[in-house]
């Protein structure tokens, strides 16, 4: 079963978000499990990162350090670019900014390491990025997208960081528990239950969701195919900018630019904003969801061309 299931990883994803339209009461009931998901998520991708490769990646600093300048500066910086010669509403407009400026999915490292791209610099983006998007995010909702959010960036920080600390100290304790030959042994089931919570956050994601699509039907699928142009534009922009660093990390560059973790964000926005900011949040996950299943052929034709 397990084997099955990282064998086909990445068309329960795509299924997942359909699944949470489908099935709304599920989606509701869900709802209260992300924030652990997340948590269990990042734990189980550091479970399976080549520790060497991480320290690896931290001694190469420029290449990190360039990597979330254009993550957290350059790619809102592009976008608020972009939309300005766009004619959308107000609130899409923040919203592709506001992504932009988010920091990387944290289930991105797992996402990379299915794909076949460099797993241990995703997590290195994606924990540096979540701890340094307290300190640029609220800069470019303010001066890019025009939003002041509702909370102290110190505040942002300190949950944020309380978040990877939680994950990071069980990571720790579960490898000095386990060991790191059991670690290996069962690195397969470790891979499918990373995709088991991969689908449950999707499915919980789209809690009202559904509702929204019955009494909305043409501004839910804008903001759907501007949520698919959005994701692939940065994917493009960040793997073209990063191509010099090599096939395998300019993908996953690409990976992390597009993939953005919007939830953070959510809970932070103001009470009245536009509409169609939470309603973009919600939405954005079906890019994150269905494109790795659509791209999976790119990505193995990217990394195997001389």
């Amino acid at each position: 079963m397990t084997a099955f299931l990282v064998r086909h990883s990445r068309w329960f994803l795509f299924l997942s978000v359909f699944a949470g339209l489908i099935l709304p009461d599920l989606a509701h009931a869900l709802r209260p499990l992300l924030p652990p998901a997340v948590a269990v998520l990042l734990i189980l991708a550091m479970l399976r990162m080549d520790w060497a490769a991480v320290l690896g990646t931290f001694r190469r600093p420029a290449r990190v350090a360039l990597v979330l300048a254009w993550v957290l500066v350059g790619a809102p910086v592009v976008m608020a670019a972009v939309v300005s010669v766009l004619d959308l509403s107000a609130g899409l407009s923040a919203a592709l900014i506001l992504m932009a400026a988010s920091a990387p999915i944290m289930s991105s490292p797992a996402l990379a390491m299915l794909l076949g791209l460099e797993g241990s610099l995703a997590l290195v983006v994606v924990v540096a990025a979540t701890l340094l998007t307290p300190l640029s995010a609220p800069y470019a909702a303010e001066l890019l997208a025009h939003l002041p959010l509702d909370i102290a960036p110190w505040e942002l920080m300190l949950r944020l960081a309380g978040l990877v600390a939680v994950s990071v100290g069980g990571a720790v304790l579960l490898r000095r528990l386990l060991g790191r030959a059991r670690l290996e042994r069962h690195g397969q089931a470790i891979d499918a239950g990373s995709v088991l919570f991969l689908v449950l956050f999707a499915i919980a994601i789209m809690d009202g969701v559904t509702a929204e699509l019955v009494a909305n039907p043409g501004r839910t699928v804008l903001i759907i195919l501007g949520a698919f142009a959005a994701n692939l534009g940065l994917q493009a922009a960040g793997a073209a900018l990063f191509w010099w660093m090599g096939r395998r990390a300019a993908l996953t560059v690409g990976l992390v630019s597009g993939n953005c973790n919007m939830a953070l964000l959510l809970a932070v926005l103001p009470a009245g904003v536009h509409p169609d900011v939470p309603l973009y949040f919600a939405l954005g996950q079906f890019p994150i969801y269905i494109l790795p299943a659509v791209l999976t052929p790119l990505y193995q034709r990217l990394r195997a061309a001389a």
